[in-house]
């Protein structure tokens, strides 16, 4: 059996599979990202789900795919934890970006763009992924992802630039002091997720003009700086994944053709477009053909 992960800084989906691809279950635990997790955190997280701890024995291969696993060190992290569950198993792990490549892959060369908690951009040709311009996390960069939505929101009603109305219903939904907003921004790792949870005030609000235009701003300067970096953005089809993308398509749709980007698929959930990149592509290798 072969066990596949998807996983943000929020949450992660896990699949099993066998090497025909049949779905053999469907699992979930919290985010799993090294840059906040320590082996034995991952370890203990699995542990903690009973039905992905019943198959600790069984599985043959682990595919992880998550936020921060892009260095040998921090993917050492995550191949500790799960191997310490996984006893049986050949562990792979590798960045969120390159499991974003494989899931918008549909054959030819594409654009793959993360617009979820944090967001993040790859050029992948069936073989090799590539770069343009890094990722800067939640204080840097992270342009139209969910933290730096909630951002854009929480500085806009601090320096009490939000229209009186969309102020309100804040101050209705929310309690959060100046002082709140240091001790979970400035002195909390797991700050990009605190932030990204602002963002279901952003949707529930997304028909307000105000709203709408932020909307634009944020998905815009995502396009400009993280697409359009490319040279190959004009004549290659941009894959988008993530809750982001799903959930704002009407602003993407218009985004892109307002900057001559050329939108391919938008997915919510990149599991099942995961496990049959594996299928078709990566497990005929396990079995040597």
């Amino acid at each position: 059996m072969i066990l596949i992960a998807d996983s943000g800084s929020t949450k992660c989906d896990w699949l099993l599979i066998d090497k025909s691809g049949e779905n053999l279950g469907e699992y979930k635990t919290m985010g799993l990202n090294p840059y906040f997790h320590s082996v034995e955190v991952v370890e203990s997280t699995l542990r903690g789900n009973a039905e992905l701890l019943k198959l600790s024995d069984k599985v043959e291969h682990v595919f992880f795919y998550g936020a921060g696993a892009s260095t040998p060190n921090l993917m050492n992290i995550m191949t500790s934890g799960i191997n310490a569950v996984f006893t049986n198993a050949q562990v792979v792990v590798d960045h969120d970006l390159v499991g974003a490549a494989y899931a918008a892959y549909d054959g030819e060369p594409c654009i793959a763009a993360i617009l979820g908690t944090g967001s993040n951009s790859c050029f992948f040709d069936g073989n090799k992924v590539r770069e343009e311009v890094p990722a800067l996390a939640y204080i840097l960069g992270d342009e139209g992802s969910g933290s730096w939505f909630g951002k854009q929101l929480l500085r806009e009603y601090f320096y009490k630039q939000l229209p009186q109305d969309l102020r309100c219903s804040f101050e209705q939904e929310f309690n959060v002091s100046k002082d709140d907003l240091v001790e979970k921004v400035y002195n909390n790792r797991h700050a990009n997720v605190w932030l990204a949870a602002f963002m279901r005030f952003v949707g529930k609000h997304n028909d307000h003009p105000h709203v709408q235009n932020c909307v634009i701003d944020g998905i815009r300067e995502f396009v400009k700086v993280h697409i359009k970096c490319f040279p190959e953005h004009a004549t290659v089809t941009t894959h988008f994944i993530g809750s982001i993308g799903y959930y704002f398509n009407d602003v993407l749709t218009r985004v892109c053709k307002e900057e001559g980007v050329i939108l391919g698929d938008v997915i919510k959930k990149p599991i099942h477009r995961l496990a049959q990149f594996h299928v078709d592509y990566l497990i005929p290798q396990l079995q040597g053909s």
